[in-house]
């Protein structure tokens, strides 16, 4: 059985928040979580990003390994991800270790000789590696000698063909239940709408699991959304701006715009780098090893970078295309502020996007048209989102069924935006897409409406007598960017549909004829017109977004306090790079802040702290009073 820094030899859940993890008490539903599970139950936890879910397995698994139970397997789908939470755990006093890919033979063997001797507390590995014979024996070895404890899926909605981030792989982890029906089991996830949380729920034979649901708000996180006008300066306008030197992700589709986004950003003197599947696995490896570790850094990606991110300062997420849907669009954004203090989910979006995302579904060889069909209307709520007037926070919990008051913390609280009635320009667009078909006989798509209906006589209009429609000309009133945003507020409306297996052409949705026939009206969102005027305009609400996160947090410390900070964080980043981990698994910032406000003079004055447990007072203590002591 392995050695915990703990006093009692069948410790409490809270002894082992308290004096491994050095947390005086749990948050939220930690605690019934974790109640739950020591005793033997399976759950499914939906818990956001940055609340708490690792503890929710990791507690369990030392109470039931002190209690004789043996070893909890973590599955986690990346390498990179069980790095760093096992380097946290044996930071902390927890026998831990991964098996995975990067190991020889002889390394394997090693590991699976301490599980058979009860060595271990926590071991993780990837689905894959789950499903191999040789693994399937060393479970069930464990088993015949009771040493098989518990089972946690972290990142489960990847079992969900509905979700943003469906792994195959995971469909066979249906085999835990099967083959080991009396080992306790729980799924943790971040995001998963209703659907996606019942197809986790059967995939994983999860049926009789008792389901934590935490709220899914993320209080400290500012989400802003505006219209794409001219996007890399609009991107970087608001890195300088609001986000000088601090930690980002900026998120594209397409990895070519990754590189040409990065190589701007280096240009104009911000630390970034690029990544994305098309590079090779050691460099992505090192870049990610550098965003983890380096202060600053601006990772630019498509979205095969972010799962199981857990850098802690990361201060903005900002999104140049839109994502598929709102699950993935939670997800990324995240990872902003897993710390708790303020940050920014940032996010252009235009036409083409909707276009690009459409065609990407409708064009689907593989894809069933049940599966197209879910995922229009992932990408609609998507759209909604964007297009709305009302909290955006209100909308994004909505979406997953949560109840909440308006924010006043997001781009439509802070500044409502205007709005006007759109009803006959409306009118004018759907008629103009109305009589095109009804004369031609086939759609056309949104460039050539909307020459209609300012009255361009191109070559293609002249072509199919266009300029002679009834509608020509009657939208010469309106620029061309107002036009497109009509359009886009109409499909967002589910008035108009984007039909991508027919060339991107337009068509009439039916509860278009209530618009035409006069029997509702039609409020939209008015337009910026200007990258410029697009930034939100700062009231009083949002005066304090003026300050960096790291402004705020240490505006309560006095000199004597900073200075102590400061040697504080150059010591943590020796021993970081010492042990080949990121600063913030030796110690949190939040922890180093308590040390330095403090001032301790002894090991007495450190226990207490937040992030502090007796394992890491063991290690640094001497060493922290050695750094807090030294003169400025």
């Amino acid at each position: 059985m392995s050695s915990l820094p703990i006093s009692s030899s069948q410790p409490t859940p809270l002894d082992v928040l308290g004096q491994v993890f050095g947390y005086s008490d749990f948050r939220g539903p930690q605690r019934a979580i974790v109640e739950h599970v020591v005793q033997g139950g399976d759950a499914l936890v939906l818990m956001p990003t940055g609340g708490g879910k690792s503890l929710c397995y990791q507690i369990p698994a030392i109470v039931r390994q002190n209690a004789g139970h043996g070893v909890t397997v973590v599955i986690s789908p990346l390498i990179a991800l069980m790095h760093d939470q096992v380097g946290a755990l044996l930071e902390a006093g927890v026998s831990a270790a991964f098996l995975n890919s990067t190991q020889t033979y002889e390394e394997s063997s090693a590991l699976e000789k301490q599980l058979l001797r009860n060595e271990l507390t926590l071991l993780y590995a990837a689905p894959e590696r789950i499903n191999t014979p040789r693994m399937k024996g060393l479970l069930a070895s464990l088993h015949a000698r009771g040493l098989l404890s518990l089972f946690a899926i972290d990142e489960a909605h990847c079992v969900s063909q509905w979700g943003h981030d469906f792994r195959p792989e995971y469909r066979s982890l249906s085999l835990l239940h099967e083959t080991f029906p009396d080992v306790p089991r729980m799924a943790l996830t971040a995001t998963a709408d209703h659907l996606t949380r019942q197809d986790m729920v059967e995939r994983l034979k999860l049926e009789e699991a008792r389901a934590f649901v935490s709220s899914f708000d993320r209080p400290n996180i500012r989400y802003t959304i505006v219209e794409k006008l001219e996007p890399t300066r609009q991107l970087l306008r608001f890195i300088q701006t609001e986000h000088d030197a601090e930690a980002g992700i900026v998120y594209c589709q397409s990895r070519k715009r990754v590189e040409e986004i990065a190589g701007m950003l280096e240009d104009a003197g911000i630390k970034a780098m690029a990544y994305h599947a098309g590079l090779d696995a050691k460099l992505r490896q090192q870049r990610q090893d550098r965003f983890l570790r380096e202060d600053g850094m601006v990772m630019v990606a498509t979205i095969a970078f972010g799962m199981g991110i857990d850098k802690p300062d990361v201060r903005f997420v900002a999104h140049l295309d839109m994502p598929k849907n709102i699950e993935g669009y939670y997800q990324e954004t995240g990872r902003a502020g897993r710390d708790g203090l303020p940050a920014d989910a940032w996010m252009v979006y235009g036409l083409q996007d909707v276009v690009n995302q459409r065609r990407m579904i409708d064009t689907s060889e593989v894809a069933s048209e049940e599966f197209k069909a879910v995922m229009r209307g992932k990408l609609d709520a998507l759209l909604t989102l964007a297009e709305g007037t009302r909290c955006r926070r209100v909308s994004l919990l909505g979406y997953f069924g949560e109840d909440s008051q308006p924010c006043g913390n997001c781009d439509n609280c802070l500044n409502p935006p205007a709005v006007w009635d759109a009803t006959e320009a409306a009118r004018k667009m759907l008629s103009c897409i109305y009589r095109v078909h009804q004369t031609s006989g086939i759609s056309f798509g949104a460039g050539h409406i909307m020459d209609i209906l300012r009255g361009k006589p191109t070559e293609k209009v002249v072509q199919y007598g266009h300029d002679q429609l009834s509608t020509f000309g009657i939208g010469a009133d309106l620029p061309e960017a107002q036009w497109r945003g009509v359009l886009r507020q109409l499909i967002a409306s589910n008035l108009v549909r984007v039909n991508a297996e027919a060339f991107n052409t337009l068509q009439l949705m039916p509860d278009a004829r209530q618009v035409l026939k006069g029997e509702v009206n039609v409020l939209l969102r008015q337009q910026a017109v200007s990258a410029k005027a697009e930034r939100p305009r700062r009231g009083s609400k949002a005066s304090a977004k003026k300050t960096s996160a790291k402004g705020m947090a240490e505006a309560t410390l006095n000199a004597g306090a900073l200075e102590r900070l400061a040697r504080l964080k150059a010591w943590r980043a020796e021993v970081a790079r010492e042990h080949n981990l990121p600063a913030f698994v030796i110690f949190h910032d939040a922890t180093l802040r308590a040390i330095a406000e403090r001032a301790p003079h002894s090991l007495r004055d450190l226990e207490g702290i937040s992030g502090m447990g007796v394992k890491k007072l063991q290690a640094y203590g001497a060493e922290v009073l050695r750094v807090c002591a030294q003169e400025g």
